[in-house]
């Protein structure tokens, strides 16, 4: 019988290797892992534009880059193949390449079940043959009739696609659903059936929504995790996909409208007035309020003193 691997602790590596990315930030190398999250939280159009970043070495969400480009093998179990193929073109639009340039290969069995021996042998078949960088797999409820909710038929079905990463060094990716009016709970902890999903995954990414709000959470087995991000999906002409939602930046009030309001604070109050309580009356950016008090100090509009600021006799 052979023997177990061993190593003398002195020649362990001191050190953990570098981290590597199969998306910068978002996925890690060779990882295996969830997108999850409740219904219509666009679970699918994250994990597809996943799929067009890692075929097209475009980055995600128009934000997070792709190191190394390669093959994605995808099984779509809910979506008819029009809705797959109109989803993707989609998404090429919006990050600027064509869909038939990307080594995107879809399964169009009928069904695929992970609980059947004769399915995973089929399944690692094929990826043996297409040798794929990042297999998708959409939805986890469509590839079994298990009970999600017992970690000994659950546990059985990860362990199988964990072996398949760890021999064919390829990422996993499982869309899975999150338990209904989870909102409240942790993100890991808000997926439906056994505690084994969130453990299993290296990395996971948390779709929420709360009203029209749609807020990413990415989280790591060996790196840091990114603060929440949100996101929004966004239609150009055709063209259908997530992106990152950047925050409606205040503008400044002109120099002018800032100055009138400085006075009327100093004029209504009839004393001096410190930096704080003038913001609050003026309702600025502290940055703006020092520059303008600076220069009306400077012109000779303003006095300042012990406890603050004034105005000038005229």
């Amino acid at each position: 019988m052979k023997t177990l691997p061993v190593e003398p602790a002195w020649r362990l590596s001191p050190q953990a290797d570098e981290q590597r990315w199969l998306v910068t930030d978002l996925w890690s190398q060779e990882a295996v892992g969830i997108v999850g999250g409740e219904p219509k939280c666009c679970k699918s159009f994250m994990a597809l534009d996943l799929a067009v970043a890692v075929a097209s070495g475009r980055p995600c969400l128009r934000r997070f880059e792709v190191p190394h480009p390669g093959r994605v093998m995808l099984y779509a179990a809910e979506d008819a193949l029009h809705v797959v193929r109109a989803r993707l073109e989609g998404i090429c639009a919006a990050v600027g390449c064509r869909l038939e340039e990307l080594d995107v290969q879809v399964i169009t069995a009928p069904s695929l079940r992970l609980d059947l021996p004769a399915d995973r042998e089929r399944l690692e078949h094929t990826v043996v043959e297409l040798a794929p960088r990042l297999l998708i797999l959409d939805p986890f409820v469509r590839l079994h009739r298990v009970d999600e909710n017992a970690s000994g038929e659950v546990a059985p079905l990860l362990a199988f696609l964990r072996e398949l990463q760890r021999r064919h060094h390829l990422s996993v990716l499982v869309v899975h659903h999150a338990k209904k009016s989870a909102g409240h709970a942790r993100a890991g902890q808000a997926l439906r059936g056994s505690s084994e999903f969130h453990a299993w995954g290296d990395s996971n990414l948390y779709l929420r929504r709360s009203g029209n709000d749609l807020t990413l959470t990415v989280e790591h087995r060996a790196a840091p995790s990114l603060p929440g991000m949100a996101l929004e999906l966004v239609q150009r002409d055709h063209a259908l996909a997530l992106q990152v939602r950047q925050p409606i930046a205040e503008p400044s009030p002109p120099p002018s409208s800032v100055d009138e309001r400085i006075t009327a604070a100093l004029m209504n109050a009839n004393r001096a007035l410190p930096i704080a309580e003038l913001r609050a009356l003026c309702r600025v950016r502290n940055a703006t309020l020092h520059e303008r008090l600076a220069a009306l100090t400077e012109a000779g509009k303003l006095l300042r003193g012990t406890e603050g600021y004034r105005l000038a006799a005229t």
